[in-house]
């Protein structure tokens, strides 16, 4: 173990390796995977580039293509600690609420488009366009109960 590999108990490593293998079977690249998982897992909330490539034993470019492109995507961010140059990684958990009405209103803008597309799709392909119509009502029938959820969730837990 380097001096900037953190220390995992068992448990953690178990549950960093399963939260990593859900994470990449949902699209995410391998280093991805295990950098978010890391994050949540570790008992430090935040932790710094060497940390992180350490502790995964990971290539400094594969930990920092995976950093980077979780930043991209808003699944990570980063804070500063004044009179250091280095980054402290962190997950985005303490933002759910922000993610949420954010893929709240992702859904809404895929089912507007997915709308236009039903619209122009040809009479010939009718077996594909009540699949589309069924896919459009069910996200249409979100768009109306997540919003009531989210707030009767917070209504129960302020």
């Amino acid at each position: 173990m380097s001096e900037n590999s953190i220390k995992l108990r068992v448990e953690q490593i178990e549950l960093l390796e399963k939260l990593a293998v859900l994470l990449e079977k949902e699209g995410f690249q391998p280093a991805m995977a295990k950098v978010v998982a890391l994050l949540l897992v570790s008992d430090q909330t935040e932790l710094t580039f060497d940390q992180i490539q350490d502790t995964l034993s990971i290539s400094k470019g594969a930990t920092s293509q995976a950093i980077n492109q979780l930043l991209s995507a808003n699944k990570i961010e980063y804070k500063t600690k004044l009179g250091e140059r280095k980054r402290y990684f962190c997950s985005r958990v303490m933002s759910w609420q922000e993610d949420v009405k954010a893929d709240l209103n992702n859904i809404s803008n895929f089912n507007n488009i997915l709308k236009q597309i039903l619209q122009q799709r040809p009479d010939h392909t009718k077996n594909f366009n009540q699949s589309m119509e069924r896919l459009v009502q069910f996200m249409d029938y979100l768009n109306e109960e997540l919003p009531v959820l989210y707030r009767k969730f917070e209504e129960q837990h302020s």
